[in-house]
């Protein structure tokens, strides 16, 4: 396309809000825009307390109690406020959902009600996040289609299960994204879409550039290991804590986060002191890539959440090795960026992830394990991946 194009992404939670999708929503908007295109980002309201950034059309909402996130419901209200908040823009060509639930209704009423086509990046996998996350997750999948039928216009077919959720949606998708190899067969597998496109999320190219050009702080001593997430059952910080306490690793562990498991986090190691374990809260994002760069090793712990794991992918463009508990993230990592944590005969087992502690600890001590040489951070790139997410948008306009 040689004009510029007018993008409206539609996301669950305001992009200053605290998250790997909001990053990603953040970094995609800056590369459209630094090409010339407009985007217009669609988000329930802010909370307090959240930054001040790139201004956001903010649909009438409600927060969630004891949380930093908002909830704006589907329907004629929300519809209208949109639709007068876009009047003086230059028209919409392509609705970009990156949402799974009140958005994504928003978006394809958006799109249904203006004859827009749709490209729909999914970021999560909703069966392991509600799994770990609510009561009866069995019951909540079964609500949830019959739920998104409701609110989506037109005939939908049935979903009794949170697959079977995605697949009511991308029934109106032009294009469906994932941001890695491993999730985008199991979108296919499981039938939410027939040929889902790979476009990872990216590294913002100038944070990249001056991380880079700094040299990495020699240290001394102990090797430092991060771990950076949300303080939630499916991020599996506590038995990370556990298998820090049972390694009896030699280290500093620097944890990044917040989230409601921190007491527990706090009290499962409280009194240690080796390894000394420091809780750091949540910091800018800019700050948390400077603390890669300067780590010995990111710790990667969930299992089978991840849809693409972006800091490890970060930590081996500045060179920090990962060490890796889900070996289907470590499909799209160069060789050599990460140690791969043995299986355990369950998925709750801890001891293999303390025996690869104390293994990668000793190897950083002597030399074995370092920085990560010959990666090509320009893979990693979110103008790369801008690049990609454009020829998606153009594919949509071509067909139309």
């Amino acid at each position: 396309m040689d004009r510029p194009l007018h993008i409206a992404m539609f996301v669950d939670q305001h992009p200053q809000s605290l998250g790997g999708m909001q990053t990603s929503v953040r970094l995609q908007r800056k590369y459209l825009e630094r090409l010339g295109h407009q985007v217009s980002v669609v988000a329930p309201p802010a909370r307090h307390g959240q930054p001040e950034g790139a201004a956001v059309i903010e649909l009438p909402g409600f927060g969630v109690r004891g949380s930093e996130y908002s909830v704006s419901l589907p329907g004629r209200r929300a519809g209208r406020v949109l639709d007068e908040a876009l009047a003086g823009s230059a028209p919409v060509d392509v609705v970009h959902v990156q949402a799974d639930f009140w958005q994504a209704a928003t978006g394809y009423r958006f799109a249904h009600r203006h004859r827009l086509p749709v490209v729909h990046t999914m970021h999560n996998r909703l069966d392991v996040g509600l799994r770990a996350t609510v009561p009866f997750p069995d019951v909540v999948e079964r609500a949830m289609g019959p739920a998104m039928r409701a609110m989506l216009p037109g005939p939908t077919p049935p979903a009794r299960d949170a697959w079977g959720y995605l697949r009511v949606m991308t029934e109106r998708a032009a294009v469906v994204t994932a941001p890695s190899s491993h999730f985008a067969r199991l979108l296919e597998e499981r039938g939410v879409f027939d040929s889902v496109r790979v476009v990872p999320n990216g590294f913002d190219d100038d944070l990249a550039a001056e991380l880079l050009a700094v040299p990495r702080p020699q240290r001394s001593g102990r090797p430092r290991l991060v771990w950076i997430g949300r303080f939630s059952p499916e991020k599996r910080l506590l038995p990370f804590l556990d298998a820090v306490r049972r390694s009896g690793i030699d280290a500093e562990v620097h944890v990044f986060g917040d989230g409601a498991e921190r007491a527990r986090a706090e009290a499962a190691v409280r009194g240690l002191t080796t390894p000394d374990v420091v809780f750091r809260g949540t910091v800018p994002y800019a700050a948390m890539l400077g603390e890669l760069r300067a780590a010995d090793a990111l710790v990667q712990t969930s299992l089978g959440f991840e849809t693409q794991g972006m800091t490890v992918f970060e930590a081996a463009a500045l060179g920090t090795p990962t060490i890796l508990s889900d070996a289907r993230i470590a499909e799209d990592l160069p060789p050599g960026s990460f140690v791969q944590v043995p299986s355990g005969q369950h998925a709750d087992d801890v001891e293999p992830l303390a025996t690869a502690l104390r293994s990668s600890v000793a190897a950083l001590k002597d030399g074995r394990l370092g920085r990560v040489e010959g990666i090509d951070p320009e893979a990693v790139l979110q103008s790369r991946q801008t690049r990609l997410m454009l020829d998606a948008y153009v594919s949509v306009l071509i067909r139309r």
